[in-house]
């Protein structure tokens, strides 16, 4: 496992929102964080088939491009009942011609999953993989999941995506009820950060 050893690090994406929690979860060790947003670079295509190798080929690409370590993620949710999909296509089920509309990605996964007549409960998962790249092409990959259900109608206006259909194992409230911060605490990502803490920065 190799360490973090810099004081930079690329955080691979132009979501002001991803960044903020970044920033948040790597506070402690006093790393300069920058985005691609901050250094020009454009996003690269998506083109594999598995989160673990889309987070790499956007931190490998920052971490070509700026010549410092780069941190990327790719992460969706993988509905049972409908065959783990959207899984990697989980942003694409909300692209409309006027842009991203997650409350017809939600309306589409239950439709879908009414359609596929699926058992009660209808479990699903919150994944996210992160990769650190480093320039010489070295990476590492943490993976984590939060499990849990899909409820219908959604609930809670907080988080994004397909938060307020999602209800996390040994919870009440659904990822759209919680603050922020508190499912920053709980989600997939967290559990895939203290993973990549443990081996790279701890």
């Amino acid at each position: 496992m190799r360490r973090f050893s810099g004081s930079n690090l690329v955080i691979a994406t132009h979501n002001t929102g991803k960044l903020e929690e970044i920033a948040d979860l790597l506070a402690p060790y006093g790393v300069t964080l920058s985005s691609n947003a901050d250094h020009g670079l454009p996003e690269p295509d998506e083109t594999e088939t598995t989160f673990a190798g889309n987070a790499r080929i956007k931190a490998h690409a920052a971490a070509q491009a700026t010549g410092l370590p780069a941190l990327a993620d790719d992460s969706g949710i993988e509905i049972d009942g409908l065959g783990g999909a959207p899984g990697v296509n989980t942003a694409d089920w909300a692209e409309t011609p006027q842009g991203r509309d997650f409350g017809l990605a939600m309306q589409r996964a239950w439709d879908a999953l009414q359609a596929a007549d699926a058992p009660y409960p209808r479990t699903a998962r919150f994944c996210c993989t992160l990769v650190m790249a480093w320039p010489d092409g070295h990476d590492e990959v943490f993976a984590g999941v939060m499990p849990g259900q899909i409820v219908w109608p959604g609930r809670g206006g907080q988080g994004h995506g397909y938060d307020p259909i999602f209800q996390p194992d040994g919870h009440e409230l659904t990822f759209g009820e919680m603050d922020r911060w508190e499912k920053n605490r709980i989600s997939h990502r967290a559990d895939a950060f203290a993973k990549l803490v443990a081996g790279c920065f701890a």
